[in-house]
């Protein structure tokens, strides 16, 4: 797992540097990064649930559950119509996706740092990450009504400070040589 990591290393700094460019972009534009998020979302729940319909007609006479992928489908096309209708309530709604999303990234990037602590120093800023993303989940979920706006600045400032913890792991991961790769 370590090799992979190590070989691997400039993908934690990329998904750093994309991190940090979203969080600038984010408390640059607010208002259109909160829209762009809503309307991102409806049009893949519309797109999706085309593409689900089409397979649930498709696999009518060989598939046994054709309808279940026909009424996703359906439930997709619906929710993205509905989310150009109302995009403030999906707003609300994607806030708490992106808090259990938060909550579960947190939990995985502190079991990573676990497993991590015995290669590489520096354990301890991936737990970090994963307790910051936690706290964050569980302010989203706490506290809704503070404002779509207002959560997107913190959006913002998580998506930097992680991004730069991400990156601040990726040269350490660099920094670890592959079993049996000679120092130079």
């Amino acid at each position: 797992m370590v090799d992979m990591l190590s070989r691997r290393w400039w993908v934690f700094a990329l998904r750093g540097v994309f991190a940090i460019l979203f969080g600038v972009l984010a408390l640059v534009w607010p208002r259109l990064t909160l829209l762009a998020m809503v309307l991102l979302f409806g049009a893949y729940a519309l797109v999706d649930g085309i593409f689900a319909v089409v397979a649930g007609i498709a696999s009518y006479g060989t598939n046994e559950r054709w309808w279940a992928e026909l009424l996703e489908g359906v439930v997709g096309i619906l929710l993205g119509l509905l989310t150009f209708f109302w995009p403030g309530m999906t707003a609300l709604i994607l806030l708490y996706l992106i808090g259990a999303w938060a909550l579960v990234t947190g939990i995985l990037e502190i079991a990573a740092a676990f497993r991590l602590r015995r290669v590489i120093a520096g354990e301890w800023l991936l737990i970090l990450g994963g307790l910051l993303s936690i706290l964050f989940g569980v302010f989203l979920f706490i506290s809704p009504g503070a404002g779509a706006l207002s959560l997107l600045w913190l959006i913002a400032v998580y998506a930097i400070v992680f991004g730069i913890i991400l990156i601040i792991l990726a040269f350490r991961l660099r920094g670890v040589r592959p079993e049996g790769e000679p120092a130079i």
